[in-house]
């Protein structure tokens, strides 16, 4: 996984966010920040993908409700609402 993934973004720049496998002989360092961060956010969208309205993860649906930008960003705020409110 190493040299098809992580090299290519490292090489552009990019921080390493997937923790190694805990059995490597050598471990590769991680932000261990970022990846609690990264947990969340998924976490995040996973409960938003409860609401089927709505495409979370880049769905190519739209309901004759969402079909409109402000439309779409008000259900999402209204998930996310409920979401944190819970």
């Amino acid at each position: 996984m190493s040299e098809r993934v992580i090299e290519p973004l490292q090489a552009q720049g990019k921080t390493v966010v997937i923790p190694p496998k805990r059995n490597r002989k050598n471990p590769r360092d991680y932000d261990l920040d970022l990846y609690k961060a990264r947990h969340l956010i998924e976490n995040f969208f996973a409960k938003l993908k409860q609401y089927q309205a709505m495409p979370t993860a880049g769905y190519a649906y739209a309901t004759r409700y969402d079909k409109r930008a402000i439309n779409f960003l008000g259900a999402i705020y209204l998930a996310a609402s409920v979401i944190w409110l819970n």
